[in-house]
Order: C-alpha cells, then structure tokens, then sequence
C-alpha cells in the first residue's frame, strides 16, 4: 500500500466547522468563531473562559477539533446582555485567532454543525505514486468508503471498550470523569458497528440495500424504513441515504428480515456487551450510523513539491478524515510517528467527536 505521511506541520492539516446556524445576534450567549494552532478544543476554550471571566463548564462547542492542527470552529459562553462585547483583540493569544463575535439565545451544543472541510497535505510521497493515489482519491468521491470509526475512537492504547466493558459489568469502579466514561461507553457502541460494517463488507452488502433495511443519511439523524423511501436506489447512489448499522442502546432502533439477520449473526456472542450498553441509557440511548460515507467536494492537487498531494473534502459530522486517507493509503502521523492502520499503535486525537450516540 502506498505510504504517506500526514501533519509534517499543523498547516497540512486544516480543518473548518461548518455550522448547523449562524448566530441571530440577540442573547445572553456569546458566540465566538474562533482558529487555533496546535491547541486542542478543550485547551482553546477554557483560555476563552478565562478571558472572558466566565466559568469553562458553562461553554459549549460543536465538537472537537485536533490538537496538531490549525482549525476553526465556534465556541459558546454565558454572557449577559448587560456587557458589552469585548474585542477581538482582548481575546486572541497563544494560538487563538478570533475571526467573529456575535450574540445568539441558547448555548451551543454537542452535535450542532453540519460537517467539517478538510484540507490536507500528504507528504513523502514517491513521485510515481502521486497518480494512483490522485486517481483513488477521487474514486471514494463517487463510489464511497467504509463509514469506520477513527483509531482514536478506540483511545491512545487501543483500549477504550474493553474499559467501558470493564466497568459497566461492574468489575471495576468507572472514571470519575464523565467525559472519559462517555467516550469509552461510545467505544464500545463503535467496537459493535464494526462488528456489523465488517459482516457486510465480507459479502459486500456494506453499500447496496437489503429487505428490511433502516437507511439514515451519512450525519445521522432520522432513520427511515426501506418502504418509507420511494426514490432509496436514486438516494443511495448519490450518497443522500446509506445503510445503517447499530450505536447499541436501550432505544437503538432494529431493521427486519434479512438486515436484521445479518446483523444479528454479526453481533452473535455479544448479547453481554448489548444488555451492559442498553443498562447504562445514561451515558447514551443507541442510534444508527451509515454504513457508506461519501465524501463530497473533493478536490486533489498536486503541489510544487514533487513529493506531495493536497486534498481537500467535506465530511459529514461523526466522519473521519483519517479514515477517508485510511481507505486508500497507509498514513504515518508526523507528530506521532505511527501508523493509522496499526491497532497496536497510538491514537490520533480526534478530529471530531462524532455524533449519533
């Protein structure tokens, strides 16, 4: 497979939220749209917090965006109407650039973006190798890839869900963080779906439809019975509905005949880890997550470097650049030296936390 390394520096890896609103202008909620270089969200923010004198945990963001990178994304912060907007000025600082202010009525949440566009720079690339690569790149623009999960899901030593099945059978006490424990909780959900997407990519099924199917669109959101759709093939192949595989919880919803099959012969063995995920509804009530990602807007260029390719696409929220580069060649994460397709090795942190739990 051909080998290319990614974030040679945080400008090869840029990424930009695409919010689900802007904000109206009016309110006790300080939205601020803001790009930061090699900070992770949680870092940016609370320094935000600080400046502004406001407490971090009242805050809220989309999602959360890696560390070693130059990304934007907004940011919200209890501000009564009675103070008057501080400067960009007053805010920006080490790493922090403040591109917007504005007022809006309700803290941002978990979940409330569209997608992100992603520019990256791939380097050390063989010359010879520059034009296959451009060549399948631009083939997941139109047929798609596996929709998995990040190696950072699964946590820095590959471990998270064997964790959360740790401590939800109650064989050890959980983190006291609620934070980790969610993550760990999802990475179990995921470690599932695989399970599912594995058993469909073995017979190929992973990106056609099946008797009884539930198909979401590739952000998530409501799922929609096969007889529902009227137009399901037109939708599928333009990349507007996928197949769908499970986030397990108490309200994870099941497809029928032969889609319930198959993903009950692919989780046999699991019953354990399903009745612990539905028991803990707490930290997530299941969902649907597309089986199929499609990459839309995607663009490859060849730079001045005879050694380099730039690609830039826009992914859905809960997608993963790391995987649509994954799909096509073998990634070495500069700032850390590993592989993205070993399992034993380090996690890259996320680019965003992924939605549907």
């Amino acid at each position: 497979m051909i080998r290319a390394i990614l974030r040679a520096s945080p400008e090869d890896f840029l990424v930009d939220e695409l919010p689900a609103y802007t904000p109206s202008g009016a309110g006790e909620h300080l939205y601020i749209h803001f790009r930061k270089r090699e900070l992770d969200t949680l870092q940016a923010v609370r320094m935000l917090a600080q400046r502004l004198g406001v407490n971090p945990r009242d805050t809220g963001t989309a999602g959360l965006k890696d560390r070693h990178a130059v990304t934007t994304q907004y940011a919200s912060f209890p501000f009564p109407i009675a103070r008057p907007l501080p400067s960009p000025a007053e805010l920006e600082g080490d790493g922090i650039e403040v591109l917007s202010l504005e007022r809006h009525g309700n803290k941002l949440k978990t979940g409330h973006l569209r997608g992100n566009r992603f520019s990256l720079t791939l380097r050390g690339l063989a010359p010879a190798d520059r034009a296959p690569l451009q060549a399948a790149l631009e083939r997941l623009g139109v047929e798609g890839l596996p929709n998995r999960f990040g190696v950072q899901r699964f946590g820095r030593d590959g471990d998270n869900a064997a964790q959360a099945r740790a401590w939800l059978s109650g064989s050890r006490p959980p983190p006291r963080d609620l934070r980790i424990r969610r993550l760990q909780f999802s990475a179990l959900q995921s470690e599932l779906f695989h399970k599912v997407l594995d058993r469909r990519l073995a017979d190929g099924s992973w990106g056609r439809l099946l008797p009884g199917e539930l198909l979401i669109s590739p952000g998530g959101g409501r799922h929609l019975r096969l007889a529902e759709v009227q137009d399901a093939e037109q939708a599928l192949s333009s990349g507007r509905l996928s197949p769908s595989g499970p986030l397990c919880g108490a309200r994870a919803p099941q497809p029928e005949a032969e889609a319930l099959a198959v993903e009950q012969e692919a989780l046999r063995g699991h019953d354990a880890d399903i009745e612990l995920l539905a028991r803990w509804k707490t930290l997530g009530e299941g969902g649907r997550r597309a089986l199929r990602l499609l990459p839309t807007e995607l663009q490859v260029q060849l730079p001045e470097d005879a050694t380099g390719l730039q690609v830039q696409f826009v992914l859905p929220k809960g997608a993963y650049a790391t995987t649509v580069l994954g799909a096509v060649c073998e990634i070495e994460d500069a700032t850390r030296r590993v592989s993205t397709t070993d399992p034993e090795g380090a996690a890259i942190e996320a680019e965003e936390q992924p939605s549907g739990e």
